[in-house]
């Protein structure tokens, strides 16, 4: 799997080097397969979990929730959020980053912060997402399932917002976590990025 050189700075980044740069031991500045799978292994439960409950009611219902998985994740998502990501501007047609790898990158590059529609859109996608099988849980009396749904629902979000955006360079993210210090310290070595927020904010 292709991976950004972890030895050179991002496209972004005005330093000529990452030796000595503290930002790379607190920010995820490049990625690696181990990144990769950490995710999906949080992430997959849930899914797995809310598959299953939807499959028992019926498996043609699993057919509109993989489009809505497939459309948000693969095209939605990175419009409204990825686009404003730093990682975006990398060269190259598709996302190598631990969350989207492999997406194609239709849209332009977007540095700064999302806008209030972009957020809407970006929760109403997540409520889509997620609540769908929900409702399929909860018709069905499917209680055990039901728990475990939520249960590695909530694994998952604790998970993400504990120890991977707290590293996380695109501060544009409604789930980003990453420090003022840090933050500061980012965009001293991303310029455009920084003036990118100082117009929009």
């Amino acid at each position: 799997m292709k991976f950004l050189d972890r030895n050179k700075p991002i496209a972004t980044c005005s330093s000529e080097a990452c030796d000595g740069c503290e930002v790379r031991e607190t920010l995820h500045c490049h990625f690696t397969g181990i990144d990769l799978t950490h995710f999906l292994l949080i992430a997959s439960p849930s899914f797995i979990a809310g598959g299953a409950g939807i499959y028992h009611m019926s498996g043609w219902l699993l057919i509109p929730w993989l489009l809505i998985v497939a459309g948000y994740f693969g095209f939605v998502e990175i419009r409204v959020m990825c686009s404003h990501c730093p990682h975006y501007a990398e060269e190259g047609s598709s996302l190598t980053c631990w969350a989207n790898y492999g997406l194609p990158k239709i849209w332009k590059y977007r540095p700064g912060p999302m806008n209030l529609l972009e957020k809407i859109v970006f929760f109403a996608g997540f409520a889509l997402v997620w609540g769908y099988p929900l409702f399929f849980l909860i018709y069905g009396a499917q209680l055990l399932l039901l728990i475990l749904y939520l249960a590695t629902l909530a694994g998952f979000f604790m998970t993400l917002r504990r120890f991977l955006c707290t590293r996380c360079m695109n501060f544009a993210c409604p789930l980003n976590n990453v420090t003022n210090e840090v933050r500061m310290k980012f965009l001293a070595r991303n310029p455009g990025i920084a003036e990118a927020w100082t117009k929009r904010t």
